[in-house]
């Protein structure tokens, strides 16, 4: 039987395989036949896909794993051995990814199988940061009744565990089974987006607590990109002494005009029209913007009671063998076993209160709750490589960075070089 390295690649929110093309393409170039006798085959994860996307990362999870089994039997059949395997998830799909390896671990998949790869791409580990804007903080209010179980997940207002834990918890857990599946891969490696993506910001892309760019028009930071990956930077630094404050132009001056233009586009690569449309479309702004969130709003509403639906259907067809319930049978006897030594049964012990107030951080820094820096600080435990990706001159990187529509969107070529990073860093 010929021996086969399977890699799985796992969409994100509302996405589709297709969004996943150009990875598909280019790791297909860089790996165009069998290497040392093993041979690359690639599962473009199917089954949780738009809509789907709303049930959850534990139920998109379980259907990957299920699709991975599937594949797996499949080329048995063909008299091939998948021995090596790998999984790279996109924005949620890196979330449903760790859930994936978790539910294989719990099954004793990697046994027989060695885990090589296991990458992320811009992916909100910590969950989604909240930021001092009012919008910010509409997202965080709206988020978790506006997406489902997804979005209870993505702000950490879940229950997941039998003990009320939140899902990013349990899995940034090193004694949960999560936590211990990513800990068997060769190679961790995760790419995050440095500046201007606006759905899955740097901290959490980057499971770090702090944003060092986010003030970068104004300390000076120093970027340094990679020659041949283009967008990918190679280091970056702060000076320690500030540069001098640039001297504020002359009103209604030519400077003055030119510091007025947006260093990015206002609208998404979708609105932005050429001459005259795109002066029709600005006078019809007013209109155009209320009844446009009315309909997203409805879309949500609508997609969010069908996710509900489906969710209890799933958990009254489920009879007992998802990871969800043995982990929550696992969570209730270790409980038990703690109440009878400690007073607390707590299984994390929550920070002690303090006199002093935490200062607020600066409108460009995210507020991060203490859940937050604590999965931060779990997941950096792990032998993580971290790239960071810097696209400039976009109103939103997050589409860029995995080059998501460039039969549509020239401008998502960008992100080019940092697929072939992955593609170059890929261990056969």
């Amino acid at each position: 039987m010929s021996s086969v390295h399977l890699l799985v690649l796992i969409h994100g929110m509302w996405g589709h395989p297709g969004h996943l093309a150009e990875l598909d393409r280019i790791i297909r170039e860089t790996y165009p036949a069998a290497s040392d006798d093993v041979e690359l085959e690639i599962l473009l994860a199917e089954t949780n896909r738009e809509d789907s996307t709303y049930d959850g990362i534990d139920w998109g999870g379980e259907r990957v794993a299920q699709e991975v089994v599937d594949r797996v039997e499949e080329l048995k059949n063909d008299g091939k051995t998948v021995s090596r395997f790998s999984a790279t998830g996109y924005s949620l799909g890196g979330l449903v990814a760790r859930y994936v390896v978790g539910i294989l671990h719990q099954r004793n998949f990697f046994e027989k199988v060695t885990p090589v790869n296991f990458n992320t791409i811009a992916t909100p580990h910590i969950g989604l940061p909240r930021y001092s804007s009012l919008i910010s903080s509409l997202f965080s209010s709206l988020g978790p009744k506006l997406l489902s179980r997804t979005g209870e997940q993505f702000y950490c207002v879940d229950q997941w565990s039998a003990t009320g834990r939140p899902l990013l918890e349990v899995m940034a857990d090193p004694d949960r089974i999560f936590y211990k599946a990513l800990s068997v891969f060769q190679h961790i490696r995760i790419y995050a987006n440095a500046v201007n993506d606006v759905t899955v910001p740097y901290v959490t892309s980057a499971i770090e607590v702090e944003d060092p760019f986010a003030e970068r028009d104004m300390n000076g930071l120093e970027v340094d990109c990679h020659e041949q990956y283009g967008v990918l930077i190679k280091s970056f630094a702060v000076p320690s002494i500030p540069p001098p404050p640039t001297p504020k132009p002359i009103i209604l001056s030519p400077t003055w005009f030119r510091t007025r233009r947006p260093g990015r586009p206002l609208l998404p690569p979708v609105l932005q029209l050429r001459f005259p449309l795109n002066i029709v479309l600005y006078a019809l702004l007013p209109v155009l913007i209320p009844l446009g969130i009315s309909l997203i709003v409805l879309r949500f509403s609508l997609a969010t009671r069908s996710s509900r639906a489906r969710i209890r259907l799933l958990e009254q067809e489920s009879k007992g063998e998802h990871l969800i319930h043995v982990l929550a049978q696992l969570e209730k006897d270790v409980e038990i076993a703690v109440a009878e030594l400690i007073d607390d049964p707590n299984p994390i012990t929550p920070p002690s209160p303090s006199t002093k107030r935490t200062p607020k951080p600066p409108p460009e820094q995210p507020i991060l709750t203490p859940l937050q820096r604590k999965i931060a600080a779990s997941l950096n435990t792990l032998p993580i490589k971290k790239e960071l990706a810097y696209i400039e001159n976009v109103r939103n990187s997050h589409a860029v960075i995995v080059c998501r529509d460039v039969k549509r969107f020239e401008g998502h070529r960008q992100g080019e070089g940092i697929i072939r990073h992955w593609a170059a860093s890929f261990t056969l």
